[in-house]
Parts: structure tokens; sequence; C-alpha cells
């Protein structure tokens, strides 16, 4: 386990309602089912990063608060990122683009893949993140996941019924990503 690539499966939603955490573990679930990969949840409502307050731009490497220095160690830790969030209003969460926006370097080169949600999918999200993804000059891999979330997924207080049966439909494109980011890793060594 000790040789296994790190993947990040990144949880790009802090709204005290989101259906993000439990759609993060299930992709995580199925993404370490016989994988040559370990797969980790980041919560960016764990990490707690405030908005931007580094004085200087990110590509310096020059950090001045701890919290940005804790955070540069953390994405440093894993080979790959896999983003899942929701898409609000034909856009992805403005902690996702502070979370990204707090560094430069340490994205460099790292390959990535993303997993939207919403009634339509999140394609319009998915679109201006991999905009910002190839920004930071990552690899950006050629699968995606975009799933719908319906109003007969969620119950009352607006929480996924079933997460499995909801995003069964996406499991192979699961499966792509984690062979694309296998290979991807492979020939970078």
């Amino acid at each position: 386990m000790a040789g296994k690539k790190r993947i990040a499966v990144l949880i790009g939603s802090t709204r005290p309602t989101r259906i993000c955490g439990a759609i993060a573990a299930w992709v995580r679930e199925v993404l370490g089912e016989d994988s040559e990969l370990d797969y980790d949840l980041v919560d960016l409502a764990a990490v707690g990063l405030p908005f931007l307050d580094e004085p200087r731009r990110a590509a310096l490497w020059q950090y001045e608060h701890e919290h940005t220095r804790a955070w540069s160690r953390l994405v440093q830790s894993y080979h790959g990122f896999l983003f899942v969030f929701p898409q609000y209003n034909w856009g992805y969460p403005g902690v996702l683009k502070n979370a990204l926006d707090y560094l430069y370097h340490e994205w460099r080169d790292r390959p990535a893949s993303l997993v939207t949600y919403g009634t339509r999918g999140g394609d319009k999200a998915a679109e201006q993140f991999l905009g910002v993804l190839h920004g930071l000059h990552m690899h950006v891999l050629d699968t995606h996941v975009e799933a719908v979330i319906t109003d007969q997924d969620v119950d009352e207080n607006w929480q996924l019924r079933d997460p499995g049966a909801t995003l069964e439909p996406n499991r192979e494109l699961l499966r792509r990503i984690d062979e694309q980011l296998t290979v991807t890793l492979e020939a970078s060594r």
C-alpha cells in the first residue's frame, strides 16, 4: 500500500445541506475497487480556507499564512485529483475556485478529472472548471462524469435517498477515469 499513488477525491462544496460528501464517498468507493491507486476524501469544509488572503500571487510561491502552507503541503501530498462539485447557477462553487487560487505550482502537471452534478448534470460548471484546470497547467483527463440528480433522487431534506442507485449509471465512466489516472501516472514516472 505504501507504494500506491495517492489521488484526492476533493469535496468541492461547503454548503451545510450539501450532498457532495455522499457523492464523493460513493465515487471514492467505486474508484477504489480493484484499483492500483489509493483514493482519499479531501473535504474543503474541513480544510477551512478563508477567502483568499495571501498578499502575493500564488505563482511566486511565497506564502505568508500557515493555512496556505498547510494547504500547499496537503495538495503536494497527492499525485492526482478528482474534483467533485455541484453546478450552481451554471457555474461551480466559489469555495472551489478560492481553493484553487491559493496555489499554482502545486497543481501543475497533476492529472485531474471531475464529477459534476445537478439537475442537468453540471455541464456548464464543468466547462468553466476545465478552463481553470488548463490555466493551472494540470493534465486534464479526457473522461469526466456529469451526474444527473433529479427531485425524485432527494428526500424532504434535500439529501440523496440512495446515492448508489442514483449514481450507478456513472460507474463505467469512473472506471475509465481510474484507468486514465493509472496510465497517466505510470507514464510520468
